[in-house]
């Protein structure tokens, strides 16, 4: 079992930056991917960006240039930096590991506000 923390959401203006951390239980983080997505009131929830085991990024194109996401294994950590945050950014951020060995685990979400 992976138990997943998600911090460091909030109210926010338009133009501003966060960073979202998810910290994992348990010794297994550094072999499994890890990815955030969000879900928009009356939206489907959406991958923002994934990070793998060796350190390989993907980030949908609507965040590209503006979101980054990273981790650290050492701190069992996986980190979304986001910048030049835009009303259309606000969403239950959530934060999701997995692998096709250890299975699938999902954090509680932390909330992005952005208001103009």
């Amino acid at each position: 079992q992976v138990q997943l923390a998600e911090s460091g959401g909030g109210l926010v203006q338009a133009g501003g930056s966060l960073r979202l951390s998810c910290v994992a239980s348990g010794n297994i983080f550094s072999s499994l991917i890890a990815r955030w997505y969000r879900q928009a009131p009356g939206k489907e929830r959406e991958l923002v960006a994934s990070i793998t085991s060796y350190g390989v990024t993907y980030h949908t194109d609507s965040v590209k240039g503006r979101f980054t996401i990273s981790r650290d294994n050492a701190k069992n950590t996986v980190y979304l930096q986001m910048n030049s945050l835009k009303p259309e950014d606000t969403a239950l951020y959530s934060c999701n590991v997995f692998n096709s060995v250890r299975g699938s685990y999902w954090g509680q979400g932390t909330q992005v506000t952005v208001h103009s």
